[in-house]
């Protein structure tokens, strides 16, 4: 499976996202909540180290972004979320976008996801977005060859195929809206 060409070959700068009042609502989340969903959540990779997880939306096999699943948050959390998602994609003008992909991802301080590559097939196809909710200037994105500071309500389209890590040198966690995005019509 080759990658998809129009990914971004670094980070590409979507524009700012209206968080309105999504965001007080995911800070507000509970640490039971946290621990619960990330303690059954699909992607246990090593490099995440200790960052949590709350998956909404998932895909059904790591061979093929096509398939996806809703966990039972999403019906929750779906007509809050959704607004975001569209005005994060509305630069890529898709007219049959899907998404396969979406969760909350929540590093504590002094976290690290360690340098990597998203190599399983369902992730060379799909665009990688990261939306910041909770940030702080200790909070460094590496994409391979340059280091990035992502601001809370803009929208950031990462590189996941190339080698990728975030250090969280801060005092307070980091939490990103984190999702993928594919036309569906593209060839």
């Amino acid at each position: 499976m080759h990658a998809n060409p129009r990914k971004t070959k670094a980070v590409r700068f979507l524009g700012p996202v209206d968080l309105g009042g999504v965001r007080d609502e995911i800070l507000a989340i509970p640490e039971e909540i946290w621990a619960r969903e990330n303690a059954s959540k699909p992607n246990k990779f090593g490099a995440l180290d200790q960052t949590q997880h709350i998956i909404f939306r998932f895909v059904s096999s790591f061979e093929d972004w096509r398939q996806s699943y809703e966990t039972p948050l999403w019906s929750d959390w779906k007509s809050r979320i959704e607004p975001l998602l569209a005005q994060a994609t509305r630069p890529y003008g898709y007219a049959n976008g899907a998404f396969p992909r979406v969760m909350l991802a929540k590093m504590p301080p002094n976290g690290i996801i360690h340098p990597h590559v998203d190599a399983n097939p369902a992730a060379r196809w799909p665009h990688k977005i990261h939306i910041p909710i909770l940030t702080n200037p200790g909070v460094a994105f590496y994409v391979e060859p340059e280091t990035y500071h992502f601001e809370v309500g803009q929208a950031y389209e990462v590189n996941n195929l190339g080698r990728h890590a975030v250090h969280n040198g801060g005092g307070e966690p980091r939490i990103h809206l984190i999702f993928e995005y594919y036309d569906v019509d593209q060839a």
